[in-house]
């Protein structure tokens, strides 16, 4: 699936153009974007960066300054024709190019410049072709194993980029990895996974020798990939195809998940109801004896922990209610009764609700803060936060209240200067002035952690912006 682009060593290597190189070797593997020609002492106001310039040097005057103003535009390379104004390329031109690490080229007096634009044409042309050719298998390819699922998704995007690929749910947890070792890279991406939340769709960075590219998956998590060299456009076409494979089977999936689930809620309700053998026909239950489980948490996590579990489980009444075989034990909450079998399910279901619902448990008043105890609790708040409060007091700026919103928003700077109404570079000065004043670490999350506690204890942070 790579496209070389055009390079000043891919004419090189064409011999009816009969090039040769006269200094700047070491670059001859830079892309060509375009060809230019000119005999102006100072083309650069009409350049863009990765063309080839041809001149025959007929006004060409200062050589090292003329050469400094190309390696400053950025251009690919410079061919110089000779036989015209020059029998050679000068040679203080050929030391300015050397020096400077510019390729120069001759070309013969029998090629024409026409030529050369042609042949650069030509090859764009049918790399363009190429680009879009190999784009296209490989979207193909990529589609057929998104029928297959996100795992064969992610194993022939890993295949196609020659690269690890990762899939990330939406809190950060690994979902798949191709090939399997790449999981331990997770770590190492997961700062920038927490950037994007709410933020760019996408993003590309460098971390442990690997060239890495983020995008963003609409409500179901992130998609990762990295490899050695950087991406082309091809492969950000590639990955940008099975970011939105990925989306939508992923979507797919969730909705057949919940149709599921909702298929086991109402066969949970059956059982209870003393439809066994209706059920029975209609999905796999555990023999008897068995034992009947209401169990709390979050439903969807608990439902995940207990898939590929010999449990029937379905979301029912505020409770996860699973049934397994007698002697099962999940690590999970709540509360379990025994049923000698399903005729005495409706009772069993009755007693784990009970026990789950009495079972006393733990609470705090409100949340951890409440525990501490109030004097010391205040007197901590107050020596943590009375410079910002000084400093506030004389009317210079809102630290605090800025302080609460840029922590109550993980560090994001765009949606706390927005909740704030202020522009994000006032505050970036605020939250540099914090860590000035307090004599902290804001990058620290200890210090960010003792700081949101002293607001809280303070009454700002349990809210939005105080009006």
């Amino acid at each position: 699936m790579v496209v070389v682009p055009v390079t000043l060593r891919r004419l090189l290597a064409d011999p009816t153009l009969g090039l040769r190189v006269l200094a700047g070797e070491s670059g001859l593997d830079r892309p060509v974007g375009w060809v230019h020609v000119s005999e102006l002492d100072d083309p650069t106001p009409f350049l863009e960066g990765g063309e080839l310039l041809l001149t025959t040097g007929l006004r060409l005057s200062g050589e090292p300054e003329y050469v400094t103003r190309l390696t400053a535009r950025g251009l690919a390379g410079l061919g110089f024709g000779i036989g015209l104004s020059h029998a050679e390329a000068p040679a203080a031109l050929v030391r300015a190019a050397a020096d400077a690490g510019l390729p120069l080229l001759e070309v013969p007096r029998r090629t024409p410049f026409i030529a050369i634009s042609k042949a650069v044409s030509a090859a764009l042309a049918a790399d363009s072709y190429a680009e879009v050719t190999a784009t296209n298998a490989a979207q193909q390819e990529l589609t057929r194993a998104a029928l297959r699922g996100p795992d064969a998704a992610v194993r022939r995007l890993a295949r196609l980029l020659d690269g690890f690929v990762l899939l990330v749910g939406r809190g950060g947890e690994l979902v798949r990895a191709a090939p399997a070792a790449a999981a331990e890279r997770l770590p190492s991406v997961a700062g920038e996974l927490a950037r994007l939340r709410g933020g760019p769709a996408s993003a590309s960075f460098e971390v442990d020798g690997q060239h890495v590219v983020v995008q963003v998956l609409r409500n179901q998590g992130f998609l990762v990939a990295g490899r050695p060299e950087p991406f082309d456009r091809t492969s950000g076409h590639v990955l940008s195809a099975a970011a939105s494979l990925l989306t939508l089977t992923l979507t797919r999936a969730r909705g057949l998940e919940s149709e599921r689930r909702k298929v086991h809620t109402a066969c949970m309700r059956l059982l209870l109801a003393g439809q066994h053998e209706l059920v029975a026909g209609i999905v796999g239950l555990p023999p008897e004896p068995v034992e009947v489980f209401a169990l709390t948490g979050q439903a969807e996590r608990v439902l995940d922990a207990l898939d590929g579990s010999p449990a029937f489980a379905a979301e029912l009444d505020g409770f996860v209610v699973a049934i397994a075989p007698s002697g099962w034990s999940p690590e999970l909450a709540g509360g379990v009764a025994p049923a000698a079998g399903y005729a005495e399910l409706a009772q069993a279901h009755q007693r784990a609700t009970r026990v789950a619902s009495t079972t006393e448990l733990v609470r705090f008043r409100g949340d951890l803060v409440s525990l501490l105890p109030a004097e010391e609790a205040q007197a901590f708040a107050a020596a943590v936060l009375e410079p910002l409060v000084r400093h506030d007091e004389t009317g210079r700026g809102d630290l605090v209240a800025s302080l609460a919103e840029w922590l109550r928003r993980h560090g994001q700077w765009d949606p706390a200067a927005a909740r704030l109404g202020v522009h994000r570079h006032t505050l970036r000065n605020r939250i540099a002035k914090v860590a000035e004043l307090t004599g902290r670490d804001l990058d620290d999350p200890d210090v960010r952690a003792e700081l949101w506690t002293a607001l809280r204890l303070r009454g700002l942070g349990s809210g939005g912006v105080r009006a």
